[in-house]
């Protein structure tokens, strides 16, 4: 059962505006994406699904940019391993709701921003109930559970509501090598991979690289490294991973592959916690790679 909390009370956003100069804390965004934009940013809804360590920094980029609503879905709580690669993991705030931080941490960059939480986690048959009532301008995929992931991506298309995917940051140490392709171009992508071979059997995508989903996904090329349990430091890359990704079933957010259960990898069975390794390096830049694209959609930019 979801539990959902806002601030979406008008007099507290009106009485926000007189609280800051909002021309100065947001000029810099005006004077880049012009001032049209900044009224466009103001006015949207975007909608993050999983706030860990790829959806918190998402978050963190669309409040810096004055994104007006923002409304974030995750059932955790921070945990002291969240805070190598989390944005909201700090010592105060172990144990409080992810999404109750995120909020704080949203007003105090702008009062103005109408916040919703909703503690729950998005699965095949609540997605049209999480994703339904909210009008949203922009949908972000951040968590790594397939069947979640696959139902969120094929309601959307359905109900022509705009989405970008995000694959694994786990088990990865160079931001310089994500891109953004279609999602039936991504490589090296084992998350992506199980994605895109359930929607094609499932919900009718096309087949082969050549006809597009119409699915943007935010990736890396970078081949996954792999622990080696039992010797203490080193970790294996391992080519295979995309082709081991077939029948790969992940639940967690987009940095945690470490919370693959059914994965069976150069000795590597049921992957937990102890599992992929993760830098706050390639989490973050995950997430801004995505704010900016959805920035750039928003504005009319991309």
């Amino acid at each position: 059962m979801s539990t959902t909390a806002d601030n979406t009370a008008g007099a507290s956003t009106e009485a926000a505006l007189h609280d800051i100069d909002y021309d100065r804390r947001f000029g810099g965004v005006a004077r880049l994406y012009g001032a049209r934009a900044l009224q466009r940013f103001r006015q949207a809804r975007v909608c993050v699904v999983g706030v860990g360590g790829v959806g918190s920094w998402i978050v963190e980029a669309l409040a810096r940019s004055a994104i007006g609503h923002i409304t974030m879905i995750d059932l955790d709580n921070l945990a002291e391993s969240n805070v190598n690669r989390q944005i909201h993991a700090l010592s105060e705030t172990l144990g409080k709701a992810k999404v109750t931080a995120l909020r704080e941490r949203i007003l105090q960059i702008n009062p103005t921003c109408v916040v919703t939480e909703v503690e729950d986690f998005v699965d095949p048959d609540n997605v049209p109930q999480m994703l339904g009532g909210g009008r949203f301008d922009y949908v972000v995929d951040a968590i790594d559970n397939v069947p979640a992931k696959v139902a969120m991506i094929a309601w959307c298309r359905q109900n022509g509501m705009p989405l970008v995917t995000i694959g694994s940051a786990g088990g990865q140490i160079d931001p310089t090598m994500i891109e953004i392709r279609d999602l039936c171009r991504t490589e090296q992508e084992p998350l992506l991979a199980k994605v895109r071979k359930r929607l094609r059997s499932q919900h009718g995508f096309p087949r082969g690289t050549k006809n597009k989903f119409h699915i943007d996904a935010v990736f890396s090329t970078e081949p996954l490294r792999f622990p080696e349990f039992g010797e203490g430091e080193a970790c294996v890359i391992d080519p295979a991973a995309a082709v081991a990704g077939e029948d790969m079933d992940i639940g967690g957010d987009a940095a945690d592959v470490s919370a693959a259960e059914d994965v069976t990898q150069g000795g590597v069975t049921g992957l937990n916690c102890a599992g992929f390794g993760s830098a706050m390096v390639v989490t973050a830049s995950f997430g801004l790679v995505e704010a900016s694209h959805v920035l750039k959609k928003l504005a009319g930019q991309g």
